[in-house]
């Protein structure tokens, strides 16, 4: 989802951190695509979302609640292009689309509007949904990508898993998933148009 579909600003999350809440730890928490330590723990299901907040709070400035900390990590998500909407609907009408995320439920319940803002709800455009919180595991772990062929129940050949990062590009390799990189801000419709055709007679 992120980095993919949905544009990201890791900074302007971090700054939100550090100014609205007095919260510096940030820094040592937060990347584009692996996040470590509580925000980790929250992304893995291992810690619940007040959990997460209180945690934050109690290494904040004093008057700063719940509503802030959620605000500061919707900083993270900048929206969704027109064209990956567009983009998206398209390939829906002659594939099955899922969408695989390293996620979190504050996170999630922002992210879901920009999808209905944009005219296509999660629940409509993919099939299904995999998110790391509720599988209780993150990628690039191979164990993931295992648990989400079975579901699936495809061939590997007839899949494809797109990802900015390489490290969970590579994670999916070794589970035998085709994968394939996409840098940030490039053409995330020129690429699909290319690997939708290369799939074609694939298997």
């Amino acid at each position: 989802m992120g980095g993919v579909l949905v544009d990201l600003d890791v900074q302007g999350c971090k700054d939100a951190f550090k100014q609205g809440l007095g919260y510096m730890r940030i820094d040592s928490l937060i990347d584009a695509c692996h996040q470590k330590g509580i925000y980790g723990e929250l992304e893995e299901g291992m810690l619940s979302a007040e959990d997460f907040r209180n945690a934050v709070l109690s290494e904040s400035r004093p008057g700063a609640v719940a509503e802030d900390v959620d605000r500061a990590m919707w900083k993270m998500l900048v929206g969704i292009e027109p064209y990956k909407a567009e983009m998206l609907s398209r390939l829906s009408e002659d594939y099955d689309l899922y969408l695989l995320s390293n996620n979190n439920p504050i996170c999630l319940a922002r992210s879901a509007a920009m999808f209905e803002e944009a005219g296509i709800p999660l629940d409509k455009i993919f099939k299904k949904c995999f998110f790391s919180f509720g599988m209780k595991m993150l990628k690039p772990s191979v164990e993931f990508y295992r648990e989400v062929m079975r579901q699936i129940a495809l061939p590997a050949c007839d899949m494809l898993f797109i990802d900015d990062s390489m490290k969970n590009v590579e994670g999916a390799a070794l589970a035998g998933l085709p994968a394939v990189y996409y840098e940030p801000g490039t053409d995330l419709d020129a690429l699909m148009r290319l690997q939708t055709a290369k799939m074609e007679g694939r298997c």
